[in-house]
């Protein structure tokens, strides 16, 4: 397999994995941990976790001109994305928490062009805007909004989170271009722990974990090691062969793999709506994870 499709297959397994967290997260908060406490352990059990793994893996040196920019994306990567948004998906629901998520493509997609200064190619802006409406309609068919007791803040905050994580794709490409993604992951993490700290350690003191279930431990233990330390790892390995905005656009997937979930789990039904979504969904990946062909492979060689 050649580099880009690792990175695409990268960018699916993502996909996957943040679509089966948003009913697992839900299942365990606020029921036996409060957002931010739950924060605070997601993001130091993960920065553990990636501090461990340089054990084993050959790091460079990161020169201290770079500290700002690591800084910036622990702050819109890890701690404001994360508070923000396990706040939000407690006072809503899990699908119209999903439904202001698939804005991020369209966020990033804005902010590459001025940023980036990347070209806004109609085959990226049609194939943004078929994902979008096959997630919306996907989502807003499914199940009808239950357990939010303030929808107005955490669609606000789900929303806020979604223009966070834009910026950090944007911010962390210029380090996966010149470091091993590991060299400063760890580093990452570790300011983002240090900036959730303040909000998450209270929450985390109060849970009484005689009382907390076999259940949601294991729960916990799959937000840590696969949708935080796997995703993170996999969106960096996607992001060394793909633009910003392609990667973005695999949002757009989570909340069909969130379906599958639910219908394997017996709490959905296919339906042809879902199915017509679906196809959607893929097309409009299809036409953003395209490459533009070059003039040179357009044109036959004249020899």
């Amino acid at each position: 397999m050649s580099k880009r499709a690792w990175a695409l297959l990268a960018a699916w397994s993502v996909a996957l994995i943040y679509g089966v967290t948003f009913t697992i997260a839900k299942d365990v908060m606020p029921k036996h941990i409060d957002a931010f406490g739950f924060i605070f352990l997601r993001v130091g059990g993960s920065m553990l976790l990636f501090w461990l793994a340089t054990l084993f893996v050959k790091t460079e040196r990161i020169e201290k001109a770079d500290f700002p920019r690591i800084m910036a994306a622990s702050f819109f990567g890890v701690a404001f994305n994360m508070l923000t948004f396990f706040k939000g998906l407690s006072y809503t629901s899990p699908i119209m928490g999903a439904v202001l998520m698939v804005t991020t493509p369209m966020i990033v997609l804005v902010l590459s062009a001025i940023i980036m200064k990347e070209r806004m190619e109609n085959r990226k802006v049609v194939g943004i805007l078929l994902g979008l409406a096959g997630t919306v309609t996907l989502i807003l068919y499914g199940k009808a909004k239950i357990n939010a007791p303030n929808a107005t803040l955490g669609n606000f905050l789900v929303f806020v989170n979604a223009v966070s994580y834009g910026i950090y794709l944007i911010i962390v490409k210029k380090l996966m271009d010149k470091y091993n993604a590991f060299s400063f992951v760890k580093w990452i993490y570790f300011f983002g722990f240090l900036m959730v700290i303040p909000f998450g350690w209270r929450e985390f003191q109060l849970v009484d974990w005689t009382m907390v279930p076999s259940s949601a431990y294991l729960k916990i233990g799959f937000v840590v090691i696969f949708s935080t330390f796997l995703t993170y790892l996999l969106n960096l390995l996607s992001m060394r062969e793909l633009k910003p905005t392609t990667v973005a656009v695999f949002i757009y997937l989570q909340p069909f793999f969130a379906s599958i979930f639910a219908i394997g789990l017996g709490k959905d039904e296919l339906s042809w709506v879902k199915i017509g979504s679906a196809v959607l969904i893929f097309i409009g990946v299809y036409l953003v994870t395209q490459k533009r062909e070059t003039i040179k492979e357009k044109i036959p060689n004249s020899k």
